[in-house]
């Protein structure tokens, strides 16, 4: 028999696709008070690897990867995604969103992105929250998986994101001495 035990906890970001038009450091702090401190916040992006939200957003859409200083338990994505997605609301025009805010989280041993939509390798998280396994840590890499989208797929995402979860395994360190 296996013991059950809570997982560690982990560390939560977003990936946040904006238009140029867009009220973005209107959001972000909206982001703040909503979610709480920010600890990193990446250069703004190119979002060009889809054509995608063109249509609903626009084009020369900008991308940025916020992370937040507390960590969370892993339960709690379905209700930040909640959150995101009432967000974008607030910045919607006309039925239109002008920012996309995709909730997910870094662990030890994956990348997890929170999503509405259901497909075979998503798992129900309850409250109408998917969870997307997005990347995987292995071999001391995050390596894409079929599914995973060109974007967080690229070389430097994930490079980006290995580098969030050295920190993020110090921050457990710290968190354990306690």
């Amino acid at each position: 028999m296996s013991r059950l035990l809570e997982p560690k906890p982990v560390k939560l970001f977003t990936g946040v696709i904006y238009s140029p038009e867009s009220s973005i450091n209107e959001c972000i702090g909206r982001l703040r008070d909503g979610i709480g401190e920010i600890e990193y916040m990446s250069g703004d992006m190119p979002f060009d690897y889809t054509k995608y939200y063109e249509e609903e957003m626009g084009t020369g859409l900008r991308r940025i990867i916020i992370t937040f200083r507390d960590l969370i338990k892993r339960e709690e994505i379905a209700g930040i995604k909640i959150f995101t997605n009432k967000l974008e609301e607030v910045f919607s025009y006309g039925n239109k969103r002008t920012i996309n805010i995709d909730p997910g989280y870094i662990a030890q041993e994956h990348l997890i992105l929170a999503t509405g939509k259901g497909y075979s390798h998503r798992p129900y998280l309850g409250k109408g929250v998917y969870a997307d396994l997005t990347l995987v840590y292995a071999k001391d890499e995050f390596r894409t998986l079929e599914w995973t989208y060109p974007d967080y797929g690229s070389r430097e995402m994930r490079g980006l994101f290995k580098k969030l979860r050295q920190e993020y395994m110090n921050q457990l360190k710290e968190v354990s001495k306690q």
